[in-house]
């Protein structure tokens, strides 16, 4: 004798919602497709009926209807003619501490609007296939980290039309909203730092010089230091990874070895310098002060623990979500800057 295995359950129909609710079928469907017209007390009546019948919106039709996918990308775009860096693209996105807060501050607004945020890395190799895949409408919108001067991905977007908003000033002039912090009067709380500690031979590893961050960043230090009546500082570049700001550390202690103040463009790059310094028997902050940029996890993992100019990368982040959200919901709204202001956090390195 054989037995036949039991048939799984069939899922509520939108029909049995509308019977639980005591409302139309058309009803229940504008509901689930987010209608805003529909009778707030009707609404409510038809989401607790989804609740009691154990009713799933098939988001797939749903999307067909209100040509949303309720999904945003993140996407990490370097440049096809790109320099050479000490660490390749992907090591450098999985690694800065950096990228991690960006992703957790947007997942604080969009989780609670019910929206995903998928990551895209988008080195040369992956540009195309990005693009295509942002044209075919699989995201609703786009948060951009693009910190090349010389990317063209913001420029491709803007022409696409896909709502974006990026995460740092762009290197070009390009019709999108962005977020970013107040790069010089960061630095300039570094430098007035480390000239109050009596520091006055100072040098600097500063970020790509191919990045606007980096670029802001040295040029302020330099206006800084002259504001001071102190000379230009010595420089030596990195790519914000630990690794460079070694190599970089190495470079400006072999050509100024007497120097008793450095301000490194991001903590990354200031650990690995800290350890260079002490491993050529320079005492941190006894014989030389550090100051570091970002308040990241790197300052904390220093020894000793970094002073840094904190910018609140999570609120940076969630702004970001709330201008893209904002521009979804308000198709053809002008672009905004919106820029935040840094901070000093004073720890064992200076």
């Amino acid at each position: 004798m054989t037995t036949r295995a039991a048939e799984p359950p069939r899922p509520p129909t939108l029909d049995e919602v509308a019977v639980a609710a005591g409302v139309s079928r058309a009803t229940v469907s504008r509901v689930i497709n987010d209608v805003p017209t529909v009778d707030p007390r009707m609404r409510a009546a038809v989401e607790r009926a989804i609740e009691e019948v154990g009713y799933v919106p098939n988001l797939a039709a749903r999307s067909l209807v209100t040509r949303r996918t309720d999904s945003v990308a993140l996407v990490i775009s370097e440049p096809p003619d790109h320099r050479e860096y000490a660490a390749t693209f992907l090591n450098r996105v999985f690694t800065d501490p950096y990228f991690g807060r960006l992703t957790a501050g947007a997942q604080e607004v969009l989780r609670p609007e019910g929206i995903h945020l998928v990551i895209i890395p988008a080195d040369p190799p992956a540009h195309e296939q990005v693009l295509r895949y942002l044209r075919q409408g699989h995201v609703d919108g786009v948060l951009l980290i693009s910190s090349h001067a010389a990317d063209p991905f913001p420029g491709q977007l803007a022409d696409m039309g896909v709502a974006t908003v990026l995460s740092a000033r762009p290197g070009r002039p390009v019709p999108l909203s962005y977020v970013d912090v107040d790069q010089p009067a960061g630095v300039r709380l570094a430098a007035d730092h480390l000239v109050a500690r009596g520091r006055r031979r100072l040098g600097t590893i500063a970020g790509p010089q191919d990045m606007p961050a980096g670029q802001d960043r040295l040029s302020a230090f330099r206006d800084a230091l002259a504001r001071h009546g102190l000379p230009s500082p010595p420089v030596a570049e990195g790519d914000f990874t630990r690794a460079s700001g070694e190599a970089a550390a190495r470079a400006l202690l072999d050509g100024h070895p007497d120097l008793d103040g450095l301000f490194v463009a991001n903590d990354l790059m200031a650990e690995g310098a800290v350890r260079v310094l002490q491993e050529a028997g320079r005492r941190v902050p006894t014989d030389i002060s550090v100051v570091g940029f970002d308040d990241s996890s790197a300052a904390l993992e220093a020894h000793p623990q970094l002073t840094t100019i904190h910018q609140p990368v999570e609120e940076m982040a969630g702004e970001m979500a709330r201008l893209l959200l904002a521009g979804l919901r308000e198709p053809g709204r002008s672009p905004r800057t919106v820029i935040f202001s840094p901070t000093l956090v004073v720890r064992d390195s200076s």
